[in-house]
This record gives C-alpha cells, sequence and structure tokens, in this order.
C-alpha cells in the first residue's frame, strides 16, 4: 500500500538504507548532510521532494513522474475559481440605510 507509514523505502542517496514510509522525509535530510558528493549529483523533483533522481534523469522523470498529476489538477481547480478581487469588485451588495446621526 502506497499510503502505509510504515513500508520501508530504500533511501535515494545510499542504497543499503531502508527507511520506513514515516521517517523518510527526515532520513532524506540527514543523509543529504552525511554524503553531500552523493547529494551533489542527485537532483530533487520539482512536483515531491522526496524524489531525487540522478541529474542527467531529471527531465525524464519529471515528464513521467505520478506527483506531476497531482499539481496539474490543483492548477486547474484553482484557475476554475474567481480570485477574490474579481469576486469583491463585482459584487453588487450595499450597505443598508442608516438613520444615525452621530452629530446629534
Amino acid at each position: 500500500d502506497v499510503l502505509d507509514p510504515e513500508r520501508l523505502i530504500q533511501c535515494p542517496l545510499v542504497k543499503h538504507h531502508l527507511i520506513r514510509a514515516r521517517r523518510f522525509p527526515y532520513h532524506l535530510v540527514k543523509c543529504k548532510e552525511s554524503n553531500p558528493e552523493i547529494a551533489k549529483k542527485l537532483a530533487t523533483c520539482p512536483f515531491n521532494a522526496r524524489h531525487l533522481v540522478p541529474l542527467a534523469d531529471l527531465s525524464d522523470h519529471i515528464m513521467k513522474c505520478k506527483d506531476k498529476a497531482f499539481m496539474e489538477q490543483d492548477a486547474v481547480s484553482r484557475s476554475c475559481q474567481p480570485p477574490q478581487e474579481q469576486l469583491n469588485n463585482g459584487s453588487t451588495w450595499q450597505a443598508p440605510p442608516c438613520d444615525e446621526d452621530w452629530e446629534t
């Protein structure tokens, strides 16, 4: 199951590291710090920071990344909603007349 926090994931930096999914983001940070020479050769996916791929393979990964669909879907859903400014500027609501006279 992809959503199982207990599943084991192989570290992209050190192949013999197997990390539980729930700890994976923390491991990546520490492992990058511990292995800077390996980390220099890897690029981070723009759609999912957990995806580290060799620099030469980044464009291919971007084309095939499963998380790209989520980002595109999110962008489309945002573009379908009118910006808040348009809602406020096009409003026809008017305040009701006020009978109070603050001068008296």
